[in-house]
């Protein structure tokens, strides 16, 4: 093919030294900037996948216990026809179920132990339609859910904190109390542990209690369900949709997304990666700069070659393309390696990872202390296209100045001691 002078002779100097010493360290300079893009490519691709995959894994185990949008009154009363208000909710073509509920803060007190909890009223009936762990739940300790048998179900941790089993008793305090001639008496209500759910997340499995949602609006005295959960066809569409139902409900009702319920954690992470990326990104700028040195060694060498070119006629465009190209090819594969490393990496983390804490003898993730116990991996073409694509925009700016300098070699001066 007959590509253009530049492309060839840039292609040249790329490969230089490779078979002889007067180039040799040039070169051994260029691989080593090569060598580090693609390293630096390489653990930010691998670092945020993880980190994706992490997200990934906590935000499954939490929408499996909570729904995705959340509608409640804006006056703070109970929804009278929730029916209703579920089907004008229907109406948007994301919405695929929906569900009421009843949510209040209260202790939780067995023996001398009390720890504070989240109480959840729900319908077995509609609840499986909205949340994955009702759904895990529908054929076994939901059906005990039964108005006015005051049953209830807690998660593991906190079943094993409290040293309950299913059939023993506990004590719900409500923040309600009581007027009485001794004064304001808290309103203590025993109920049954029927069931223990695992939900995968600390959180809930630690601090969610639930129970039939008539008995949970007798218990906090609402008078009626305080909200309606909905599951959405598409998790990551809440926001969009949770601000047209706003429209469409009017100032009569509040709708919240799980961003917005969980707006601590979600905004947390999202600065956590958006942190992750800048500092990577830094590594990889000072691999692509190194390319400066390289390409400032390269023209030094080749002057005489410079000063040819131009006395045959080569323009200084002509001459800074050549060492544009020099520069710019090294960029490219160097990305490439990084992100054919990074990819390999990233699509075997749960081969490797084992792998290593066998030969190691170590335990990276204790299911003792994290969520999960395996390490996880979510590669997403949304970080990986603008990695690469920022690491060859370094790597093309760290040619500008070197090769503005070749073009502006004198010739006389260059070949004056040849």
């Amino acid at each position: 093919m007959n590509w253009p002078y530049e492309i060839r002779i840039g292609w040249r100097y790329t490969r230089a030294g490779r078979a002889g010493r007067r180039n040799g360290f040039i070169s051994f300079i260029s691989g080593v900037s090569m060598l580090g893009i693609s390293l630096g490519v390489a653990a930010l691709i691998i670092v945020l996948s993880v980190m994706n995959g992490f997200q990934k894994e906590v935000r499954d185990r939490m929408l499996g216990v909570i729904a995705h949008v959340e509608i409640h009154a804006a006056d703070g009363q109970p929804i009278e026809d929730w029916q209703a208000l579920a089907r004008r909710a229907a109406q948007d073509p994301q919405v695929k179920a929906a569900a009421p509920f009843v949510a209040a803060q209260a202790l939780v007190a067995r023996g001398e132990d009390m720890r504070g909890t989240m109480i959840r009223g729900i319908s077995p009936a509609d609840e499986p339609g909205v949340t994955p762990l009702a759904a895990r739940l529908r054929d076994g300790e939901l059906a005990t859910l039964q108005p006015g048998q005051w049953n209830v179900l807690i998660g593991l941790q906190m079943a094993r904190s409290l040293g309950v089993a299913p059939g023993d008793t506990i004590a719900l305090v409500t923040p309600g109390g009581q007027t009485t001639p001794a004064g304001v008496v808290p309103r203590l209500k025993q109920v049954t542990v029927s069931g223990v759910f695992e939900a995968g997340h600390y959180e809930y499995d630690s601090g969610l209690v639930l129970m039939h949602i008539n008995d949970a609006a007798r218990l906090f005295r609402t008078g009626g369900p305080q909200g309606i959960q909905l599951r959405l066809a598409d998790q990551q569409a809440a926001r969009e949709v949770s601000a047209r139902l706003g429209g469409q409900l009017g100032p009569a009702f509040l709708v919240r997304d799980w961003t917005r319920t969980n707006a601590a954690w979600y905004d947390a992470v999202q600065i956590e990666k958006r942190m992750m990326f800048i500092i990577l990104t830094l590594i990889v700028a000072v691999a692509a700069f190194n390319l400066v040195s390289t390409l400032v060694m390269t023209v030094t060498d080749k002057q005489s070659d410079i000063a040819i070119l131009r006395t045959l006629g080569a323009s200084p465009r002509s001459i800074m393309a050549i060492f544009m190209v020099q520069g710019a090819t090294s960029g490219v594969i160097g990305t490439l390696g990084g992100l054919a490393l990074g990819l390999a990496v990233a699509f075997n983390v749960d081969v490797i990872v084992p792998a290593l804490e066998r030969l190691f003898n170590a335990s990276f993730l204790p299911g003792s202390i994290y969520l999960i116990s395996s390490m996880p991996s979510d590669p997403q073409a949304a970080d990986i296209v603008p990695i690469g694509l920022i690491s060859l925009a370094l790597a093309f700016v760290a040619t500008l100045y070197p090769s503005w300098r070749a073009s502006r070699v004198n010739p006389a001066e260059a070949l004056r001691y040849e």
